[in-house]
């Protein structure tokens, strides 16, 4: 089970791996390009609506609901019946986001004093923030329809995973990230409004990653004809664990949006800030938190099925050890190597020092919540695989009320930086919430081993970041590199802490590479 949870692993990491470099590049050219002033808080604003209802309909709740029933129906009906179920379920959906898209496309202006009341309260009151909530309408137009292309993609990618076909899915991401940054470098320049070049690549890439998962359907038989299913069994099962799940599994996107919604009342750049540093947190959380989790719902979806009690807590427990070991020391890392991660891979162009440092504080805000946000992702399938969506929902309720609560008490004293603490400290609620519900249900329980391996992955982060805070040359020092320079430090920095980590762990008795076998 394990040897083939790695492999699987393996897979999707490398496919992300090559994806989040391509969205790492993908943000050095926009940063370079725009900085993080006026224009790029509302190409991020515009950006993050789309993707927010995409979790919902896409890659979140729909995939923790499909997948599943999908599995079950792989595992005991026929193939026909199986057509049948994919063919209702693409058409069920076409219709439903068919219908979303377009009322997006016509209520942008709505949507946008939805989500950035600030920018609606200056345009009311004529002042110079207004012209933003004029020109993210107009984006909002554009970005909007790459929901209906991302949403199949994300269907598509589904069926590929619960056929074990992970390699597909995750990259295909990498095409959004190309059709970005070419309109950065080919359309944008050429534009009176930069942004606007930037909304078409979004669009564009939506549509090349739905026309790229298509042969993978055919040569897996499962490309069939949409029909409307809304009363089909299988799509009444779906539905039924969606419905909750559409709030359940998004929470963090809804925290995000909030958190949007705030800042659109705070400086200039505070959208820019959040969003530069959560795509830095992003990076580990994909590599590691969601490739883990990409393939861990599967095969817990088929020891439920198969009633395979033993089976689906060490695949729980597998999936904890895994994001323990590689969560923790990424967290430590990101925190404490903030300002010359932000300095290398942005600091250029319009990306000035000055956002350097005001980035850096959101982003160590934000690592402190990584190890949780990784948490959720693996502690959350342990619910849906076993078709419960209900109680997720009911932990994501408390979760985000808190958030808002959080929001309030920190938003005045710390600004944006306050909404980051706030998320990470209602993710570490969260995660706590879901292990609780985990184990009263009797269904994973942390092992004193686990928790030995979870002070051991501690203790070796602690040693790993006093070295590179020993050896972490001052902000003057690396403002006066150059940048081959800069990148070549931050690069020994980071193989010397990984090196210091690994070699902690192994004198602790821990074998890494035995992950294979459960640790």
């Amino acid at each position: 089970m394990s040897r083939k949870l790695l492999k699987s692993g393996m897979i999707v990491s490398a496919m992300t791996l090559i994806s989040r470099v391509l969205g790492l590049v993908r943000d050095v050219v926009i940063a370079n390009l725009m900085g993080a002033g006026t224009s790029a808080d509302v190409f991020f604003f515009a950006n993050k609506i789309p993707n927010f209802l995409r979790r919902l309909f896409a890659e979140g709740a729909f995939a923790q609901a499909f997948v599943p029933v999908l599995t079950e129906y792989q595992e005991k009906q026929t193939s026909e019946e199986v057509r049948e179920l994919l063919a209702k379920v693409a058409g069920t959906l076409g219709v439903i986001i068919t219908v979303v898209t377009l009322i997006g496309v016509v209520a942008s202006p709505l949507l946008t004093a939805l989500f950035g009341g600030g920018w609606f309260w200056a345009w009311v009151n004529n002042e110079p923030d207004g012209a933003k909530f004029e020109l993210a309408s107009l984006m909002l137009k554009i970005t909007f329809p790459y929901l209906w292309f991302i949403t199949f993609t994300a269907l598509a990618g589904s069926i590929l995973n619960s056929r074990g076909r992970f390699a597909v899915s995750a990259f295909t991401p990498v095409f959004l990230n190309i059709a970005i940054i070419g309109a950065a470098i080919f359309l944008s320049p050429n534009m009176e409004r930069p942004e606007i070049g930037l909304a078409v690549g979004v669009c564009l890439g939506g549509l090349i990653q739905f026309l790229f998962q298509i042969p993978f359907l055919i040569k897996e038989r499962a490309l069939v004809k949409p029909v409307w299913g809304w009363n089909h069994p299988g799509v009444t099962k779906i539905r039924t664990l969606m419905i909750p799940a559409l709030f359940g599994v998004s929470v963090s996107q809804i925290n995000l949006l909030l958190d949007t919604f705030i800042a659109s009342f705070l400086m200039t750049g505070s959208i820019s800030y959040l969003y530069y540093s959560d795509r830095l947190l992003e990076f580990p959380l994909g590599l590691f938190g969601i490739a883990i989790a990409t393939v861990i719902l599967p095969a817990l979806s088929k020891k439920h099925v198969n009633a395979e009690g033993n089976g689906f807590e060490s695949t729980m427990d597998w999936g904890v050890k895994a994001i323990l070991l590689l969560g923790m020391p990424a967290m430590c890392g990101l925190i404490v190597l903030a300002k010359p991660m932000l300095m290398v891979l942005f600091m250029r162009g319009e990306f000035t020092l000055h956002h350097v440092e005001m980035a850096s504080y959101s982003l160590m805000a934000y690592g402190c919540g990584l190890l949780s946000f990784m948490l959720i992702k693996v502690l959350a399938p342990g619910y849906y695989s076993r078709q419960d969506t209900k109680t997720p929902v009911r932990y994501g309720i408390i979760a985000m009320v808190s958030n808002m609560a959080f929001n309030l008490m920190l938003a005045y004293p710390f600004g944006y930086v306050g909404l980051a603490i706030a998320t990470s400290m209602s993710a570490l609620l969260n995660a706590g919430l879901l292990y609780r519900g985990l184990h009263k249900a009797g269904v994973y329980q942390v092992s004193k081993q686990t928790a030995l391996f979870f002070f051991k992955t501690l203790l070796s982060s602690a040693v790993m970041v006093a070295l590179l805070v020993y050896y972490l040359p001052s902000l003057e020092a690396w403002v006066a590199q150059a940048f081959f320079e800069r990148a070549m430090t931050l690069l020994m920095l980071i193989s010397a802490g990984a090196v210091s980590y690994l070699v902690c762990m192994m004198l602790f008795g821990v074998r890494p590479w035995k992950i294979k076998t459960g640790l």
